[in-house]
């Protein structure tokens, strides 16, 4: 049985320790057969805390598509969804150099783009409020191999000024003392639309990585929403995972 309870004395954000409670009771088998988490004012006055501390970490585990929020329902624990933690992370073009793979950019593009609800939710800003958005397809001199799309919270202040050739992390490191420090990540298989079809050199329809990725600062407060898009033929994503004692 999972204790719902939190440190109030802990140095560690209130959100990040009540995103972390609800991490154990989704694996928990318990809710992993359907029975609904407790609500919101239910957890909050449990916990001696905000109903919208609560809101913050569950919009992030719905974002995640670990949770599935039904209005008049409640919030259930996503059925066939695999969470795992990943030991150790960077950004892409630093990880295909300590490899000695050398990528090429095919193409840059940026805007200032009008996000929707869930982006919303997920980076806490107003309505009305625009985020950054950052295209880039990468690969190979034989072709493409991924394309990238990220979301950049606007307190960061990026601009299409950037020289965006460089890493994206270490841009934001470097030039705006916002470091990257947690990735959460989710992975599947789909089918490539006409789109990333075209962008890929693959055809419609043909099987391709998806990974979808939630990068916060130190704080835990999420800085990049980011959507990748790998040639599954070309690319294979490995995790290296440590047994529990």
């Amino acid at each position: 049985m999972i204790e719902l309870e939190i440190d109030h004395g802990s140095s560690i954000p209130l959100h990040f320790q009540v995103e972390e409670l609800l991490r154990k009771l989704i694996d928990s088998p318990e809710y992993q057969q359907g029975k609904l988490l407790p609500n919101e004012i239910q957890l909050a006055h449990r916990l001696g805390i905000s109903r919208s501390t609560v809101r913050q970490a569950t919009n992030k585990l719905v974002y995640e598509k670990l949770l599935v929020r039904k209005k008049g329902v409640g919030t259930r624990v996503a059925k066939n969804n695999i969470s795992t933690k990943l030991d150790k992370w960077s950004s892409f073009t630093h990880e295909m150099d300590e490899k000695g793979i050398l990528f090429k950019i095919y193409s840059i593009k940026s805007s200032l783009v009008m996000p929707d609800k869930d982006l919303q939710q997920l980076f806490n800003i107003r309505p009305g409020t625009r985020v950054f958005r950052l295209e880039r397809l990468k690969g190979l001199d034989s072709g493409p191999v991924v394309y990238f799309i990220s979301y950049l919270h606007p307190r960061i202040g990026l601009s299409s000024k950037e020289d965006f050739s460089k890493p994206l992390y270490e841009i934001l490191e470097k030039d705006h003392d916002v470091v990257a420090s947690v990735s959460k990540e989710g992975i599947s298989a789909i089918l490539a639309d006409q789109k990333i079809a075209n962008l890929l050199h693959v055809k419609t329809g043909d099987p391709i990585l998806f990974r979808k990725r939630v990068v916060c600062d130190p704080g835990d407060r999420p800085i990049e929403y980011n959507l990748g898009y790998y040639r599954a033929d070309r690319f294979t994503y490995t995790i290296d995972i440590r047994r529990g004692v």
